[in-house]
Order: C-alpha cells, then structure tokens, then sequence
C-alpha cells in the first residue's frame, strides 16, 4: 500500500483532533515526523515496515491534517514534546494500543523520547533519526552549527516576528530548507505528494504558528524539561537504536552517540551516508537500521 494513499483517519486525543494514517499488521510501530514535514515523510519505508508491523503515522499536532491549536500559554508548553507526547497516548489508547515500538526523525524524535522518558511502561524500544537531545545540542552550539542550525534561533523568536517574514513567500522558505538539508542540495529525493502537502501546510498561517511555536517551545520548556530530567538522573527504560547521518545535524556536535549514553542504559548507534532527512535520501539504511531492530525488540 503506498501511504499517500492511505486513508486518513482521526482520534480526539488531549484536547485536539490528531490525524493518523495506518497500515499492516503485527506489532505496533508508531513513526513521528519532524519539521518542516507531516506524515508523508514516511511514504518510502513505511510499507516496507508495514510487512511486520503495525505502522501508525500520525501528523503531530499543527501539522499535517491534525489540529494547530494557538500557542497561548506563556511557557509554550502547548507545543511542549510532553503534550505532544500524550497527544500520542491518547491515540495509543483509543486504538487499544497498550505498548509499541516507536520510532521518530527530528522534532518527532523528541516527541518519542519524551514519550518513553515520561510513559516508561508505554514505549517497548526507541529509535531515533537525526537527533540528540534538546538540552545537549543547545549546549554543544558552536560557530558552525549555530550556522547550519539557525532556524533554532529564528522560529523561536518572539510571535509574530517569524511568522510574518516567512509568511512572506511560505514556500520559497520551505524549498530551501528541504533543499539545503539534503546531501546533494536538491528537491528530487522527495515526492511530488509530499512536497504539495509540505507546501501547503506552511502556507496555513495556522500551521506556520504552530512550526515557530514548536521551537519556541524547544528553546524554553523543553530544554528546561531535559535539564530537570538530567538533573535526576533519568534514563530510558528501554532499547535505544540511534541512526545519524554523516551531513545531518547531530554530526556537527562531534560524539553524539555518546550524548545519547548519559541518557540510555541499552543504546546502539549506527551512522549513515546522508543529509538530515534519512528516510527520503537512504530509506535502506533506515530499514536496514531499524527493522531487524524492533522485530526483536
């Protein structure tokens, strides 16, 4: 089944609708996207994991087809990963999911990392595409990273100055930032669905608060939720599979495997040969990588 063509389906959950795409059978896998994309970013690996599992796609509040709602709390906690994080248990449990295996890919790796830190009976193993965690990559910034990461700075901003300047032209912003984040500089690894869907989301003043909101909220509550739970000593309970890329974000911080080992008893890691978005650019190596993973898991 290709998963753009999946019907999409949708669960109050947390005070929202969230939409979810599903497809296969077996053991519960859920996939979190990151920024700036949706559930699509899954399209090339998910039927492929669908042949052994059961894969559930959602689209991350403000995102997608799920609901954006205002980011109206001064701590932005209402795009926080924690509240994330239960908008995703609320979906497990109107599915009558009781654990799963999860998997996320940039701010969707927060969101799942989050979820096992404070779910721990909830989250079976953790992969994680193309992240460290929120609180350790603000404190490894240098130069060049504050360079290629300066949308963390820049949608964190105060609204609506970033709204505004890239509600400008929405799209011209966003072809950039796909583009400049792949290894080879170019649009042609992501699909014409995709790229229509990634296009008009940004394009939605709604969902554009909602992007900025998001990193509003890494910049504030969610770094200081990382420090309090470092601070305790707080570790995933369960298996940890990291996959990075040679040209990605994490690389830049120089170790980041070991970043992830304060935070995780049982942790593999593997690199790979891409740019930030792994699933379009490698699909094998994020296959490779993770199925054998959580069919053991």
């Amino acid at each position: 089944m290709d998963l753009t063509q999946a019907q999409i389906q949708f669960v109050d959950t947390n005070g929202l609708r969230l939409a979810y795409r599903r497809m296969g059978s077996g053991p519960a896998l859920i996939l979190l996207h990151g920024f700036p994309q949706n559930g699509l970013c899954w399209e090339t690996v998910a039927p492929e994991l669908a042949q052994d599992f059961d894969v559930i796609v959602p689209d991350l509040r403000g995102y997608g087809e799920s609901d954006a709602p205002q980011d109206t709390c001064p701590d932005h906690s209402t795009y926080s990963k924690r509240e994330m994080a239960k908008d995703i248990i609320g979906l497990m449990d109107a599915l009558n999911i009781s654990t799963a295996r999860v998997l996320g890919h940039d701010r969707g790796g927060r969101v799942a990392y989050r979820l096992a830190l404070d779910h721990v009976d909830r989250v079976s193993s953790l992969g994680i595409i193309e992240i460290v965690p929120t609180g350790d990559f603000w404190d490894h910034w240098s130069a060049d990273l504050a360079l290629k990461a300066y949308h963390w700075t820049y949608l964190a901003q105060p609204y609506p100055f970033p709204e505004r300047m890239i509600g400008a032209d929405p799209v011209a912003f966003l072809d950039w930032t796909l583009r400049d984040w792949t290894k080879a500089k170019s649009l042609s690894v992501f699909s014409e669905p995709a790229l229509e869907s990634y296009r008009a989301q940004i394009s939605d003043p709604k969902r554009l608060h909602a992007m900025c909101a998001d990193y509003r909220s890494g910049a504030s509550f969610d770094r200081a939720a990382d420090n309090v739970s470092k601070a305790n000593g707080d570790k995933l309970a369960c298996p940890l599979k990291f996959l990075w890329a040679t040209g990605g974000f994490p690389a830049q911080t120089g170790n980041p495997a070991a970043l992830w080992q304060k935070w995780a008893s049982n942790l593999e890691d593997t690199s790979c040969d891409s740019g930030h978005f792994v699933m379009e650019e490698n699909p094998q190596a994020v296959l490779e990588c993770f199925q054998p993973f959580f069919c053991v898991a």
